[in-house]
């Protein structure tokens, strides 16, 4: 893509709360010796480890980016682990992230500091005989050139520093990559850039469409975190892109958007993805990139909790380093024998089930299940009402909203790709943005919640109770503004409806119109007597990804009806085990 596409604002330098003790521009190698612990409050080193500190990286268009290479004490070239983001390769001390680990709950201690921001710790891997390589990629605090958010650009980008590290003295060859979020992300364009010493992948949690998952989830151009993320990251000496700018000047998928939806079926490196049902940022993305990658040799492990707290766990970080072991260093330890998916099943009430093996997801015991909505009754039926009946509520009425409830009769089992088919009508406007959300009720029909993160404190509580949702799971959900309802025949599935997005189709006055909605992926236990409810809103009804962020609020004016039974039949489409 021509960068006359991309919009530029200016960048700034990195602020203090962003700051760590490694941010300073000092070029040269040290050691440093086993027990060195950069702060009181981190890990100290078990190793000797040199760092090689700023290091110049030239890449393809003459932009020169630094690097710092964290890497053991041996003689012996060793394979190479890179943490690519945007995010200070020094900040791993900084206020920032110590609140952020603050906020979930984690210690400081769990890490070193010398890690980058949701990347692998260089004290862990060095001491198992890895280098870390945390880049400060384009026009990022030293870094020249203009720094670009989640784009094939950053794919090149990335290639170049991939072959750029294989071709040194102290590394054998063998390139891997892994990281959260903004470092999962990466990996994805990356791996469809296929540079040849990529040996392997492990993006945990991480958009895989910026257009999809980031700035227009269901066609609705909700920038909050994209805000936050354009103004709170990318520090650095020249321009920043300015994607939220970007969004009012594209509102359609066009050339810039495709350009920042990873090329996924290019991407044919082993894979051990990690995802979760509850990041409302991340898992659409993630599953997306698990579905479409064209690997053979890919792993899928769905856990139960926030992704920070999972990615550090020690018992998975063992088993990350045995995917590892096996692909970087040639190690015969049984990896290939992993169940190619391991999945959960929430229970929310403290019984969580992690780890179980099946070999694709949906599991090959699932059934895709109809349950029609009922108007009349406000229940989830198995057979369609032969009577039509609508359900409908007056925009900012007050509840703005409808909701149809079933319940369960024995024990059953969600796991896999909900959907809603819906018909629906709006009065007085020619359009609507529409949330939905699946619920568990308990069997005197209390909605089930469960946080994320093992802070469960007053604070938290406060901060989750509408909004910053990737820290407490309320269900699977799922939004579409209606004008937006044309489906990509090439990429859609009976399981996962895929929006076009790539033109607008307003209702007329008593139009009714069919919609498919995707909500994400679930795996819910239901105990006998326990129900499940279906809701229907003009409001947002999570609210913020994050805490501190702008909330979207729906473009909605008039009456939203939804058509039930007869010949204008909806459903929810859920994933039952038989």
């Amino acid at each position: 893509m021509s960068d006359d596409r991309r919009r530029y604002v200016p960048s700034n330098p990195l602020p203090p709360a962003r700051t760590g003790i490694l941010t300073a521009f000092e070029p040269g190698t040290r050691t440093l010796e086993a027990g060195f612990r950069i702060a009181p409050q981190f890990k100290a080193l078990p190793v000797d480890v040199v760092l090689d500190k700023d290091v110049a990286v030239r890449l393809r268009d003459g932009t020169t980016i630094h690097v710092d290479v964290f890497r053991p004490a041996t003689t012996k070239p060793v394979p190479v682990i890179v943490a690519w983001s945007p995010y200070g390769k020094g900040q791993g001390t900084s206020a920032s992230v110590m609140g952020i680990f603050g906020l979930v709950g984690l210690p400081n201690s769990t890490v070193s500091g010398l890690e980058k921001f949701e990347g692998p710790d260089p004290a862990y891997w060095c001491a198992r005989g890895y280098a870390i390589c945390n880049p400060d990629v384009r026009g990022v605090v030293d870094s020249e050139g203009d720094s670009v958010l989640w784009d094939r650009q950053e794919g090149r980008d990335c290639f170049d520093l991939i072959e750029w590290l294989a071709e040194q003295a102290w590394c054998d060859g063998r390139v891997g990559m892994s990281g959260t979020s903004y470092l999962a992300a990466s990996q994805w364009f990356t791996a469809a850039e296929q540079p040849p010493h990529l040996v392997a992948i492990n993006p945990w949690e991480g958009v895989s469409d910026v257009y999809r998952d980031l700035v227009r989830r269901g066609g609705m151009p909700d920038t909050g975190f994209a805000q936050q993320l354009q103004d709170g990251s990318f520090f650095g000496g020249n321009r920043k892109e300015d994607v939220v700018g970007e969004v009012a000047a594209h509102p359609l998928m066009d050339g810039l958007w495709a350009d920042k939806a990873a090329d996924l079926e290019n991407i044919t490196v082993p894979a051990y993805v990690v995802a979760s049902y509850s990041n409302t940022l991340h898992t659409a993305g993630t599953f997306r990139g698990w579905r479409r990658i064209a690997s053979e040799e890919k792993w899928l492990r769905i856990h139960s909790t926030q992704e920070w707290p999972d990615y550090y766990d020690e018992a998975n970080v063992e088993d990350l380093r045995r995917f590892f072991d096996h692909y970087l260093k040639g190690v015969d330890n049984g990896w290939e024998r992993t169940p190619r998916v391991r999945y959960a099943v929430l229970d929310l009430q403290g019984g969580d089930r992690v780890g179980l093996p099946a070999d694709a997801f949906p599991p090959s015991d699932v059934v895709p299940t109809r349950y029609y909505l009922d108007g009349r009754a406000r229940t989830l039926t198995a057979t369609a009402p032969s009577e039509e009946v609508p359900a409908a509520y007056a925009v900012g009425s007050g509840s703005d909203a409808v909701s149809f409830i079933t319940t369960f009769e024995q024990d059953t089992e969600l796991v896999g790709y909900p959907k809603a088919h819906l018909r629906v009508e709006v009065r007085g406007a020619d359009d609507m943005d529409l949330f939905v959300l699946l619920q568990k009720l308990d069997r005197s029909g209390t909605p089930l919640q469960a946080f994320t993160v093992p802070n469960r404190s007053a604070m938290v509580h406060d901060l989750t109770d509408h909004g910053a949702s990737i820290l407490r799971y309320k269900g699977s959900d799922g939004r579409l503004r209606v004008s937006a309802r044309h489906l990509d025949p090439e990429r859609s599935t009976d399981d996962v409806p895929v929006h076009a997005f790539d033109r607008v189709e307003r209702l007329g006055e008593g139009e009714v119109v069919e919609i498919d909605i995707e909500l994400l992926p679930v795996g819910l236990a239901f105990r006998a007597g326990e129900q499940l409810r279906f809701v229907v809103s003009s409001r947002n009804l999570l609210g913020t990804l994050m805490p501190g962020i702008r909330e979207y609020v729906g473009a909605n004016a008039g009456t939203h009806v939804v058509h039930t039974g007869g010949e204008h039949a909806s459903y929810l489409q859920l994933p039952v085990r038989s």
